[in-house]
């Protein structure tokens, strides 16, 4: 009886041994898989393909066209991007410009940190000509951490076209943000304030200028079962001059 009952106590033991032993083999399958997995979705390259239909083109409170269409491209990998957006207005205004703007930016937890080339065909329509006497390029390099409530973003032109007319000098253009996005009766929300710290042809700022306080709201609208349409409004005022504007558009995306 007691030989019987010792070798039931051995083989529980044995048996509960290989279960412990299976079951971590099988928690160690479970997390080589899952990090497996989320390192094959860093190494992915993602891409976008979307396009704008604006009723005013408004930027960081400046008007620079009228009704227009603005694609964008993009691809990205492991935090680094390359993207590229142009603006090209419909309603055949002399005050619209075709524009083209390459951003190359590296994304890091809340920190991007990027450079752009913008170029419109205002001063020069021919893209590679890049002297000073007359170039369409503008580069730019900006900073700008998200901390969940807010953005924060600061952005300063460091060569290409950005002088200034009184003496020739290299402005140094620069902008500062604040972005707040929310949620508010199923809508969803950015509101900005932007300004330009010192004087800027560029801006047509004579000195420290508040630029930018807008409001925007955005909703997909559903269409189908399987197509929404992104619809959105923007209030932008430019105390500095005085402007105010209401844009609205919508969004195609393509993928």
């Amino acid at each position: 009886m007691i030989i019987r009952v010792m070798r039931i106590i051995i083989f529980v033991k044995t048996f509960r041994k290989r279960c412990m032993m299976r079951t971590k083999r099988l928690w160690a399958v479970i997390l080589v898989m899952s990090v497996t997995g989320s390192l094959q979705a860093q190494n992915k390259i993602e891409g976008s393909l979307k396009a704008d239909f604006v009723s005013s083109y408004v930027w960081r409170g400046l008007h620079l066209g009228h009704v227009s269409l603005q694609p964008e491209l993009s691809v990205g990998w492991k935090g680094l991007s390359l993207a590229a957006w142009g603006s090209v207005g419909l309603s055949g205004h002399t005050e619209d410009h075709k524009e083209i703007n390459l951003t190359l930016s590296y994304q890091t937890s809340g920190l991007t940190l990027g450079v752009i080339d913008y170029w419109n065909d205002e001063y020069d329509k021919r893209f590679f000509y890049f002297k000073k006497d007359g170039t369409g390029h503008a580069f730019e390099g900006y900073a700008d951490y998200d901390f969940g409530p807010v953005s924060v973003s600061w952005q300063t032109f460091f060569a290409g076209n950005d002088y200034q007319e009184a003496d020739g000098k290299r402005a140094w253009s620069s902008y500062f943000q604040l972005l707040a996005p929310f949620r508010l009766a199923t809508f969803d929300w950015e509101a900005a304030v932007g300004l330009v710290p010192w004087a800027s042809d560029y801006y047509s700022a004579s000195g420290f200028s508040v630029t930018n306080l807008s409001l925007r709201a955005a909703k997909d609208i559903k269409i189908t079962d399987s197509f929404s349409l992104p619809l959105f409004g923007q209030l932008v005022a430019n105390p500095a001059s005085q402007d105010f504007f209401f844009v609205a558009g919508f969004t195609l995306n393509a993928f």
